[in-house]
């Protein structure tokens, strides 16, 4: 079979709340590896944070931890490509007209891997202890409700109801997420403490698959669990009977092993590398909904205090060319604070903010920075306009290309900016008390309230520093509303606003890139474009 280019798959329509799931397949029908379903699939990842106590999605913040952990964490319910949500390990469920109450009716017939049962008990620990501040999660805390959750209440033993303090429109998609997947009672009664760095024995769940071998940094096998009966869309086990996961953080790597062979699948290929995979590679792009990778400018600390410091930052920089040159325009150029497939995006912001190092100059002058040093950067006050942006490491190679190409632009008006690339201990020890002027990350959910981690006052996430009592009513609108078009419009109005006052600078939207061998057939991908294995079979 030809080779396959990178295909980029359309947004879905603006009201809908996922995109499409992609089949990539491309291969004949083959049987598997003992005819009747069976044999081993290698997934290759990144992976390379996940030892630093990133196996728990109900405390970790990154992605390839519910990525991975997927294959063991179920859900309540299942999102489905048009945003609707079906049963998964709830039957169905009962919402209360003002959406602070939600009850679930349980399959009776789902058990841990280690034997023990899944019930409304189970469901009430594993939420309860997701909010426990001893649990110190932030983001799977956020999408059970943070300050809303009031708790959960076991009616019986197949009946759980959810309450808030206050409409909470967002639930059942956060209900949808590994964030808020099962652990069986007894780890969480006997080894909660170890979830953090997972393992055989302790990272258990209902799920497809199970945990049985973990080399950190090395790889992780999960093993078919034959009693799976329960799947959102086929209930029963998968084919494979092993998934084993190697974790190589390099990008050439990844791409090289699954050319030879070695690898059936690699996730989070770049785009100069998914364009020449040869003869039998299929290339899957799913563009990431939610925030694009972004500059979070911080107005508490240093110079970005002056809104037109900020706005000259934004203007200063070439962001068309730098992202159409390093990312081969497989990604598009992010104009606002949500991705372009996110529910509520405002198209209207589309090209309303150009590059333009004249008006750069011009709102440094009327800021005040008009001397200059022997450097050529701007001098206020005996001052030099000099920022330090922190980074968390690893950082591939495209993201530091992007930032070397910021950094000449910036140059170019007289603004410097000095970037720290920092192991996640020494990031943490100036990113909790906000000692830098910026950083950067990109973060994918379908609902827009992630904008309320980010941008209001109490924000886990708010590394600008945003307080603005006038944001915080409208992020707390949208999330108390049930009315989608009025989501959306306040969410225009947020979109509108970081426009102008340049809080969060966006950059670009990034795609998951997968490449898949031939031997691969029945490959799904979530709304975030993470792989799905319930109905794969090699051949």
């Amino acid at each position: 079979m030809p080779a396959t280019p990178v295909r980029r798959l359309l947004p879905f329509a603006a009201l809908a709340a996922a995109s499409a799931l992609v089949l990539s397949a491309c291969a004949a029908p083959s049987s598997n590896g003992d005819g009747d379903g069976g044999g081993e699939l290698v997934w290759s990842i990144e992976g390379a944070n996940l030892a630093a106590g990133h196996m728990d999605p109900q405390v970790s913040q990154l992605d390839v931890s519910g990525m991975v952990q997927r294959a063991v964490l179920d859900s309540l319910v299942f999102q489905e490509a048009d945003g609707t949500f079906s049963p998964w390990l709830a039957t169905d469920w009962d919402v209360s007209p003002d959406s602070t109450e939600y009850t679930f009716t349980l399959r009776d017939d789902v058990t841990f891997t280690d034997g023990e049962k899944f019930d409304a008990a189970a469901v009430k620990a594993n939420f309860d202890r997701i909010v426990d501040p001893a649990t110190a999660s932030k983001q799977a805390a956020s999408m059970l409700g943070g300050d809303f959750y009031e708790g959960t209440e076991v009616v019986d033993d197949h009946t759980v109801k959810v309450t808030f303090s206050q409409p909470y429109a967002p639930f059942l998609q956060a209900a949808s997420t590994p964030q808020l997947g099962f652990y069986s009672p007894a780890v969480l009664e006997e080894s909660a403490d170890q979830l953090k760095a997972g393992g055989p024995g302790i990272t258990v769940g209902t799920g497809p698959f199970e945990l049985t071998e973990y080399t950190p940094d090395q790889e992780i096998v999960y093993t078919r669990n034959d009693d799976y009966a329960w799947g959102p869309h086929d209930e029963k086990a998968p084919a494979i009977e092993t998934l084993r996961v190697e974790i190589q953080p390099e990008a050439s790597v990844r791409t090289g092993v699954v050319q030879s062979g070695e690898a059936d699948l690699a996730s989070n290929i770049p785009p100069n590398l998914a364009k020449d995979l040869g003869d039998g590679i299929t290339v899957d792009s799913i563009e990431y909904p939610g925030l694009p990778y972004s500059l979070y400018l911080n107005e508490k600390y240093g110079v970005f205090a002056d809104e037109k410091v900020r706005q000259a930052f934004a203007r200063g920089i070439d962001i068309d060319a730098a992202v159409e040159e390093i990312y081969f325009g497989q990604f598009p150029r992010a104009w606002s604070i949500l991705g372009s497939t996110t529910p509520g995006y405002d198209a209207s912001l589309e090209d309303s903010w150009p590059f333009d190092q004249d008006a750069a100059n011009a709102l440094l002058d009327e800021a005040g920075w008009t001397e200059r040093d022997a450097d050529g950067i701007r001098m206020k006050d005996g001052e030099r306009l000099s920022v330090r942006w922190i980074a968390w490491t690893p950082v591939p190679d495209d993201r530091a290309a992007l930032a070397n190409a910021i950094q000449s632009d910036l140059k170019g008006i007289g603004f410097e900016v000095k970037r720290e690339v920092l192991e996640p201990g020494a990031y943490n020890e100036q990113y909790e008390p906000k000692t830098f002027d910026l950083t950067d990350w990109g973060f994918s959910g379908v609902d827009a309230d992630f904008l309320r981690n980010h941008l209001h006052t109490d924000g886990f996430q708010n590394a600008s520093q945003v307080s603005d009592p006038t944001i915080d009513a409208l992020l707390e609108q949208a999330v108390a509303s049930s009315d989608q078009e009025e989501r959306n419009a306040l969410y225009t109005q947020l979109q509108e606003w970081n426009a102008t006052y340049t809080a969060i600078v966006p950059l670009y939207t990034p795609s998951a890139i997968t490449a898949v061998g031939e031997r691969v057939e029945g490959l799904e991908y979530d709304l975030y474009g993470r792989p799905l294995f319930y109905d794969v079979t090699v051949g």
